[in-house]
């Protein structure tokens, strides 16, 4: 979830005149094996614990984690700030955004999930010109075209064991990431933005937990026997871990380290998520597949690209 992660930080000049030392380099490299991992985690753990309860259990798992830390760095959560409204706003968006990834996620293989899913920056890219002013070079804007192309690509491609509603997860999990980055463009435009980190994703993880729930309810989910070890253990792994310390972990990255240098890592995220899917699921994947994911993070990278002309961001979503 790295968009909403820079954009909900607060404006701070880096330096990215120099490289990132060894040490970043393999916190970020650990950082984007976990959010690899998230979407093969959540289909293990779904023959246990159905996909919208699943995803109630981890906001309710990872409020208090987020609770704690932010106590211990002194976080005002309750100061008023006029982050309010747009943090509640942002929670709603939140909520949805994993109603349709954990649905889509029922349908669709967890390499395609992961793929799919971080196709927020595009959604991200074309909100902020419309939105926020925001102008693209022309390498970014064929960075847009790339990524495109990758994903009807990916999404048009005849594989085997792909039907009609493969695709529909496909496509559940693609109006996540569109949700995702609605989040993020709601946190850099408003007022949120200047909330510490554990507020802005405290707002979100808070407001998202009535949201699943009622979800599940609707979908008359039950967890009809006890879920096995390895369950348990993936969700809390993606409570405690993925949404209430990596999150934390990469703001405080972001704060020390250029923002446009951290966001190249995040690139490699889809494929370690398609990676972990072909040796722990043994999900079917083809050549054209894999040309396709190439073009979707090539292109997130052109997007990415910082432009050598304008000053870096540390707030532009990565």
């Amino acid at each position: 979830m790295t968009t909403q992660a820079i954009s909900a930080n607060s404006a701070r000049p880096v330096s990215v005149g120099h490289g990132l030392p060894p040490g970043a380099i393999a916190l970020m490299l650990m950082l984007c094996v976990s959010w690899g991992f998230n979407q093969l985690a959540v289909k293990l753990a779904l023959p246990d614990v159905p996909p919208m309860l699943q995803a109630m259990i981890r906001s309710a798992g990872a409020l208090p984690v987020m609770l704690f830390i932010g106590w211990l760095r002194g976080v005002k959560f309750f100061e008023r700030d006029g982050s309010l409204l747009p943090g509640l706003v942002a929670g709603l968006m939140f909520g949805f955004e994993f109603v349709l990834i954990f649905s889509g996620l029922v349908f669709t293989s967890a390499s395609r999930g992961s793929v799919f899913l971080y196709t927020a920056p595009f959604f991200v890219a074309l909100g902020s010109h419309q939105f926020l002013g925001e102008r693209l070079s022309a390498v970014q804007w064929g960075g847009l075209a790339l990524s495109f192309a990758g994903v009807a690509l990916a999404i048009g491609v005849p594989q085997p064991n792909v039907d009609a509603k493969v695709l529909l997860g496909d496509l559940l999990v693609v109006g996540g990431g569109a949700l995702w980055a609605a989040t993020t463009l709601v946190a850099k435009g408003t007022r949120l933005r200047n909330a510490a980190p554990e507020k802005a994703l405290g707002y979100q993880v808070a407001v998202s937990i009535p949201i699943l729930g009622i979800a599940s309810w609707i979908a008359d989910e039950h967890i009809t026997h006890a879920p096995s070890a390895l369950s348990i253990s993936l969700l809390v792994y993606q409570s405690v871990w993925v949404v209430g310390c990596t999150f934390v972990i990469w703001f405080g990255m972001v704060r020390a380290y250029s923002a446009s240098k951290l966001s190249a890592f995040t690139f490699i995220t889809p494929l370690f998520g398609v990676v972990a899917a072909y040796f722990v699921m043994h999900d079917t994947l083809t050549a054209v597949f894999g040309v396709a994911a190439l073009l979707v993070i090539a292109g997130l990278y052109l997007v990415n690209k910082p432009d050598p002309k304008v000053t870096p961001d540390p707030n532009v979503p990565a």
